[in-house]
């Protein structure tokens, strides 16, 4: 397949914004693409990302680019290859290795081939072939239900893997991936509930839980060996060796579990959730012990052979019990709405964030947020994505502040604009802001600068309002900044759907 047709397919779907339109445009090209290779590098090319990673070719590298070629010739598989070729550059001569194959590949691209491989390896690629977009128009290609699709993927974590077993393997194949020791599965999500005696109502049979400001885990462990994921699937196993330490004394052979973890103060209280995320980057013994980290599970998705993912989680809790014993996350089950509200208390004064309501019945649907587990938290919350940042006045001129924020479109185009804040930015944070954000810068003007969607903020708010000033017809109100999640990627943000899910019902 020529990557001339990527390109081609790349603009047809960053034109619409039709979910359909970009469903029908991507499985086209998936129906050219020939062998399982070929498949899975169109895949990732059309969401945005190469197969290889980083690969150690940065804006650099690619600031003196051979001139175009003048009619189009590459393959996806050549550019696959070269991909290949260039992070595979190690060692003495390794940058000059790099900077020829770099420049091989791009001197046999025409101009629009150029722009969309640098796109491509520099990860600015926003066609709007989104996550589940990609999901729908695999399984159009590939003549097979998309939920199998999505169970497929939600247990290989990688779609363009995912997508050339479809397409070879159909069903059957699609049906045969399982839960694999030692690789990460998509972790379990959970939509906002209003109160927590109405989510005890609205799940019952239910188990109520404390919800902890820590980071997500997941842990696998294979008799001595432990590995441990965060919530994006990234390893992190060498940099929390009490982690791996305490999951390896538990009283199993193997076992999958998922968490959270959170550094706690000398009376036993919640820090501050940067300082258990910066943990996540320490490896040195004096960082390890200066902040220790305490794991606390919820789930089990297997133990000792058993695979327990379909299970309801009544059954997982009982091998998640057996499992860790102590290091079960507080809750209780089925409590009355008296003790569920006393409960909920509890989880604050103790100084956590809230409660996670779950249904027994639900099963383990990985990489979902349904209605199966609810969030419950004394103030509405949301994860937005900073889009741009004005330059701020009086004594904080020269830093940049005001926010501008925008909310995911779950069909693939760029953020929805709901609203701006500069509230919650403390001195620290206005610094950190005006360092960092030029690395994102998209463009600018006098007046402020316009970020890549790739930066998530948790703002707080009082609700949302129906507005016209913004394209989403919604506004925020009262929002304020409570922190930035290093932890979350733009794909994590709520939608604009979640937005507009808390207006009033007169104004909904």
């Amino acid at each position: 397949m020529r990557l001339a047709d990527v390109v081609s397919v790349s603009a047809e779907v960053g034109a619409t914004r039709s979910r359909l339109a970009k469903v029908a445009a991507i499985a086209g090209a998936l129906g050219k693409a020939e062998g399982a290779a070929e498949v899975a590098a169109v895949v990732a090319f059309l969401a945005g990302a190469i197969r290889q990673g980083r690969i150690g070719a940065g804006w650099r590298s690619l600031s003196d680019l051979p001139s175009p070629a003048a009619e189009p010739g590459l393959t996806v598989t050549e550019v696959d290859a070269a991909f290949t070729e260039i992070g595979a550059a190690r060692g003495a001569g390794s940058a000059a290795a790099r900077s020829a194959a770099v420049a091989r590949l791009f001197a046999a691209a025409t101009a629009d081939e150029q722009r969309f491989l640098r796109a491509l390896v520099t990860g600015e690629l926003r066609q709007g072939a989104l996550e589940g977009v990609m999901l729908d128009a695999v399984a159009q290609a590939a003549s097979v239900p998309a939920e199998v699709v999505r169970r497929a993927f939600m247990l290989s974590g990688k779609l363009p893997e995912t997508a050339a077993i479809a397409l070879d393997g159909g069903v059957d194949a699609l049906n045969a991936v399982r839960l694999e020791l030692g690789r990460p599965v998509r972790p379990m999500l959970a939509s906002p509930g209003s109160s927590v005696g109405d989510a005890v109502a609205d799940l019952s049979p239910c188990r109520i839980e404390y919800k902890l400001d820590g980071a997500r885990i997941q842990v696998h462990k294979v008799d001595d060996e432990v590995r441990v994921y965060t919530r994006t699937l990234r390893e992190i196993t060498d940099s929390v060796p009490e982690l791996v330490d305490l999951v390896r004394k538990l009283p199993c052979r193997t076992v999958v579990l998922d968490g959270e973890t959170l550094a706690l103060t000398d009376e036993g209280r919640p820090r501050p959730f940067q300082e258990t995320q910066s943990r996540f980057g320490s490896t040195t013994e004096e960082q390890v012990r200066a902040l220790l980290l305490s794991p606390y599970f919820f789930d089990c998705l297997h133990l000792d052979g058993e695979d327990l993912i379909d299970e309801p989680l009544s059954k997982r809790h009982v091998a998640l019990s057996r499992a860790v014993g102590d290091h079960v996350i507080p809750g209780a089950v089925d409590p009355p709405p008296i003790e569920a509200e006393a409960f909920g208390a509890s989880a604050l004064a103790a100084g956590h964030e809230g409660v996670m309501v779950k249904s027994l019945d639900s099963t383990y649907q990985a990489g979902r947020r349904g209605k199966a587990w609810l969030k419950v938290k004394p103030v509405h919350t949301l994860d937005l994505v900073v889009i741009g940042a004005e330059w701020g006045h009086g004594r904080r001129t020269g830093l940049l502040s005001n926010l501008h924020l925008g909310a995911r479109d779950p069909d693939g185009g760029p953020p929805v604009m709901v609203g701006k804040t500069f509230k919650g930015l403390t001195d620290s944070l206005l610094r950190w802001q005006t360092e960092e954000f030029p690395k994102y810068q998209r463009e600018s003007d006098e007046w402020a600068v316009y970020l890549r969607p790739e930066l998530v903020v948790e703002i707080a708010l009082d609700g949302v309002q129906a507005s016209t000033r913004y394209p989403g017809g919604v506004a925020l109100r009262f929002a304020r900044v409570l922190r930035y999640r290093p932890d979350k990627q733009a794909a994590d943000a709520d939608t604009i759907a979640d937005v507009r899910g808390l207006l009033p019902a007169a104004q909904g």
